[in-house]
């Protein structure tokens, strides 16, 4: 059924990307039939060297693909081959400071330079991506999670460069502005603060994996990295049966409240210790295995433990630390290409942030004329690329029928 809807190190040391990195031999991932892995170059402009995953054959028109948190290229292996066919050249990309991607600096949490992870440069690094490919024009650019972030970001600051966008799973939300002539600036809310004042005290997971501990909680987890993940994973897919998400009134710490812990968490919980005390109550947690088994949580688990999690996490620092700082730049800019959302219906990060699912109807938001809307999937959470590939693919194809 488809719905249309309007541990810090004690040592801070400098770790540039060691040479001796870049030429490890890493083992090829399980990859389906018609996805191939590659890197590609791009020291020389925004010093990465990505690892991608193609499918489709080069020269056709190009569309990239932008994964979220705790997720790499990899959860796009359902979707890439179907996109691309015989019409589409496809690229997922592990994104700056995931996977096997390359050339970001590896620093201790207290010697990130965090300009490395606004979204201006993230923006950057994917124009550089781009060129390098040998294109000038993106057909599409399609992210989930963190990587919608980037995707509606992408096609807000370089319309010229990417022509259509699509989000899942995070709606896209107008950038902030400054206050207007003699206006009184907006009133700045402190959410983690205000939870930290409920009763029980609550706090907002990303300030929380914003913190020094989150890193070092999220690599060395009481349960074990494959329980953890496993379980981090059902919480927030279709299989999770109390995930019954509804819209919000206000960003303001009573409406957030409500959201289950992966989202709004115990004051004094760390992710783990969510996830623990979460999963105890689930009758079958195996379900999710019909989307994502073992060997590809293997996968995800085998690079986690080479890379660590600092890297990702900065992206969540970089945006709670100052998050108007760089797109202040943007103030008042709409999307002006066509634009969609496709979320599942059982997903409450469509109302993490609220009011941004019905940014696709606001022509102060998405030009008027470019929003294709917001379609929401039954049976489906917050993984909806892997949780049902084919609805995804399918809703893909029905926007891109109207470029």
């Amino acid at each position: 059924m488809i719905l249309n809807l309007p541990q810090i190190p004690t040592q801070c040391v400098d770790m540039y990307e060691p040479k001796d990195r870049l030429n490890e031999t890493l083992p090829n991932l399980p990859l389906s039939e018609g996805i191939e892995e590659d890197y590609v170059d791009c020291s020389d402009s925004c010093g990465l060297r990505w690892h991608v995953l193609k499918s489709g054959q080069a020269g056709k028109p190009l569309v990239l693909f932008c994964h979220g948190f705790p997720e790499l290229a990899y959860s796009w292996r359902k979707v890439l081959p179907r996109v691309a066919g015989s019409r589409y050249y496809c690229i997922a990309m592990d994104q700056r400071g995931y996977g096997r991607t390359t050339g970001w600096p590896r620093r201790a949490y207290h010697e990130v330079d965090l300009n490395d992870y606004a979204f201006t440069n993230l923006v950057r690094d994917l124009v550089c991506l781009v060129y390098k490919l040998g294109y000038t024009e993106v057909h599409s650019i399609i992210g989930h999670d963190f990587g919608a972030v980037s995707s509606a970001m992408a096609a807000l600051m370089r319309p010229d460069i990417f022509r259509s966008t699509i989000q899942l799973s995070h709606p896209h939300h107008a950038p902030p502005a400054p206050a207007l002539g003699d206006q009184p600036p907006k009133p700045q809310i402190d959410i983690d603060a205000e939870l930290a004042k409920l009763d029980p005290p609550r706090k907002h997971y990303k300030w929380y994996n914003s913190t020094p501990e989150a890193a070092s909680h999220w690599e060395n987890p009481p349960q074990g990295l494959e329980a953890f993940l496993r379980g981090y994973f059902h919480l927030k897919s279709a299989d999770w049966p109390q995930n019954a998400p509804r819209a919000l009134g206000r960003w303001a710490a009573e409406d957030l409240a409500v959201m289950p812990e992966y989202y709004i968490m115990r004051k004094g919980d760390t992710m783990p210790g969510a996830v623990a005390r979460n999963m105890a109550e689930v009758p079958d947690p195996s379900k999710t295995e019909s989307w994502l088994s073992d060997a590809d949580l293997a996968v995800y688990c085998a690079e986690w433990r080479r890379t660590g999690f600092q890297g990702a996490l900065n992206w969540y620092r970089a945006q709670t630390a100052s998050p108007a700082r760089d797109m202040l730049l943007y103030a008042g800019r709409k999307i002006e290409v066509p634009c969609a959302f496709i979320g599942g219906l059982q997903d409450w990060g469509n109302y993490q942030q609220p009011g941004a699912l019905e940014s696709y109807a606001d022509p102060e938001v998405v030009k008027e004329g470019c929003s294709r809307g917001a379609t929401l999937i039954d049976g489906s959470g917050h993984w909806i690329q892997q949780e049902d590939p084919e609805s995804v693919v399918a809703m893909i194809f029905s926007i891109f029928e109207t470029l």
